[in-house]
């Protein structure tokens, strides 16, 4: 993977993570966290920063909140989602009302991913 980047966004990244959203926090330390194949919150990936990313399943997960769902978060996602996935990254992404109704089953279909079962 080509890391140029810039720093501005490794910055934007810690400050992410130390403000991570409840749906953040509940997947990344009920789930993720000690998850047996490693991933990564809040990861700086070429000119973006993915919300979570598992480099050995090249696959990167976007909770995604109400404002993903307005016309300017919906073009932004789609150019995000083309710009990765040309360069091998699956993207998937989870409304983050699915973490608070329906946690086991968003956690069993990450690990079927993950596991290349789908």
């Amino acid at each position: 993977m080509n890391t140029k980047y810039n720093k501005l966004l490794i910055r934007n990244a810690k400050n992410l993570r130390k403000g991570m959203t409840d749906e953040e926090r509940k997947l990344w330390y009920c789930f993720l966290r000690n998850y047996p194949v490693r991933f990564f919150r809040q990861k700086v990936l070429y000119k973006y920063i993915a919300d979570f990313y598992c480099p050995t399943a090249n696959l990167v997960i976007e909770l995604d909140g109400s404002q993903h769902y307005e016309e300017k978060g919906i073009v932004y996602d789609e150019e995000r989602n083309r710009f990765l996935e040309e360069h091998g990254i699956r993207v998937i992404h989870i409304a983050n009302n699915q973490i608070h109704t329906n946690f086991r089953n968003v956690c069993e279909y990450i690990d079927m991913l993950v596991k290349g079962e789908l």
